[in-house]
C-alpha cells in the first residue's frame, strides 16, 4: 500500500483567476447598459408630460393673421379697379412704370390668370365680381407671406396692415430692409424704409411716393 497522497487537482493560476472575475464583471456591466439612474428619468403624468431637455409644443394658431379694413382700404386707393370698358368689363393695362410687363388688371392683380388661364396679357378681361374674388385671395396669400417674414416679432394691426400693402405692391417683404428693422423692433427705422420703394422702371412715380407715405402713416398709427 502506497502511503503517498494523490496530489489534488491544480489551482487556478491567479492570471487565470484575475481574467475570469474582469469577464464576470464585463458581463454583469454590459447587462446594465441602457437604463438611466432613477434620479435622472421625468416623473410622467398622464396630463401634462414633458421630455427632458425638450421645451413644451407651442400652442397652435387659432387661424391666420388677416389684414383690416383700414389696409385694404389703402390697397384699394391706390390700387384702383382700373380700366372699366364701356360694357362694364375691366381690362389689362400695362404697368406705368415700364408701359409693359407686368400687366395688372382690376385691383393691381398681375401674373396668373385663372378665370381665362395663361397669364393677364394685353387684352385680358374680367368681370367686376372677378375682379374682387382675386383681391379677396391675393390679400389672403400676401397677409401669409407678411406673417411669416416677421416671425412672432410683436406687431399692430396698423403695422401689419402696411407691411401688407407694401408687399403687395413691391413682393419685397422677405428681403426688405424694412421688415429687418420691424423684427429688431426699430419701428421707426421701419418706418422710414418705406419711403426707400418709390421708383418703378428706375423713375421716381408720384403715386408710389404718395402710397409710401400712406403706409408709413398707418404703419406709425
Amino acid at each position: 500500500m502506497n502511503d503517498t497522497p494523490t496530489p489534488s487537482a491544480p489551482s487556478p493560476a491567479p492570471s487565470l483567476r484575475a481574467l475570469l472575475r474582469r469577464l464576470l464583471r464585463w458581463l454583469l456591466d454590459d447587462r446594465s447598459k441602457g437604463a438611466e439612474p432613477v434620479s435622472e428619468q421625468p416623473a410622467s403624468s398622464d396630463t401634462d408630460s414633458v421630455s427632458i431637455d425638450r421645451k413644451p409644443p407651442v400652442k397652435p394658431e387659432q387661424g391666420a393673421r388677416r389684414i383690416g379694413p383700414r389696409g385694404t382700404a389703402l390697397i384699394k386707393e391706390f390700387e384702383g379697379c382700373a380700366r372699366r370698358r364701356g360694357d362694364g368689363l375691366i381690362e389689362a393695362y400695362p404697368d406705368p412704370g415700364t408701359g409693359a410687363e407686368p400687366w395688372t388688371i382690376g385691383w393691381g392683380a398681375t401674373g396668373a390668370d385663372r378665370f381665362n388661364g395663361g397669364r393677364i396679357r394685353p387684352g385680358t378681361v374680367w368681370t367686376q365680381g372677378q375682379c374682387d374674388a382675386r383681391l379677396d385671395e391675393d390679400l389672403a396669400r400676401y397677409a401669409a407671406d407678411v406673417a411669416r417674414a416677421i416671425g412672432q416679432a410683436p406687431t399692430t394691426q396698423g403695422q401689419f396692415d402696411a407691411m401688407v400693402s407694401f408687399h403687395y405692391n413691391t413682393g419685397a417683404i422677405g428681403r426688405a430692409t424694412l421688415t429687418k428693422k420691424h423684427i429688431a423692433r426699430d419701428y421707426a427705422g421701419a418706418a422710414a424704409e418705406f419711403a426707400r420703394w418709390n421708383k418703378a422702371g428706375g423713375k421716381v412715380l408720384r403715386g408710389l411716393t404718395r402710397r409710401r407715405e400712406a403706409e408709413a402713416a398707418l404703419y406709425q398709427s
